[in-house]
């Protein structure tokens, strides 16, 4: 039995529905992808589909990385056993990306910042997504 509050008395051989599994990947991607243009413009730079896809492609690699180690198919919208994977793996293996294949580096402000971004936006819609399944069941 899971603790998983989207999905109760799941088991670990349960998948999402395809809406849900679409959904979550397709969010998780665009938050990643805004957290690349909301960098790029912190920082005055080019808000060119170029510039955003050379700051965002690391950390859009290592999201579908984690997703894949992870299994974050089973139950996308999980907290625990698919956001924090999720979270850690993007900003972990993103900034390895970045720092091997791109001309960004990796200093402590900004490894710190994309922690802490990336793990609102990560780890944030699936606690709302808890939460509000938690509310209708009342």
């Amino acid at each position: 039995m899971s603790s998983d509050p989207v999905h109760p008395g799941s088991d670990a051989r349960a998948r999402a529905s395809r809406p849900v599994l679409a959904s979550a990947a397709a969010l998780d991607a665009a938050l990643v992808l805004a957290f690349s243009v909301l960098g790029r413009r912190s920082h005055a730079e080019a808000l060119t589909i170029a510039g955003i896809w050379e700051t965002a492609w690391p950390f859009l690699a290592g999201l579908a990385i984690s997703w894949l180690a992870a299994l974050v198919w089973r139950r996308p919208t999980a907290v625990l056993r698919a956001g924090v994977p999720v979270w850690i793996g993007t900003v972990a293996l993103g900034l390895l990306l970045r720092v091997l294949f791109t001309p960004g580096g990796a200093a402590l402000p900004f490894v710190l910042v994309a922690t802490g971004t990336l793990g609102i936006m990560l780890l944030g819609w699936r606690v709302i997504a808890a939460v509000l399944v938690r509310l209708r069941r009342r």
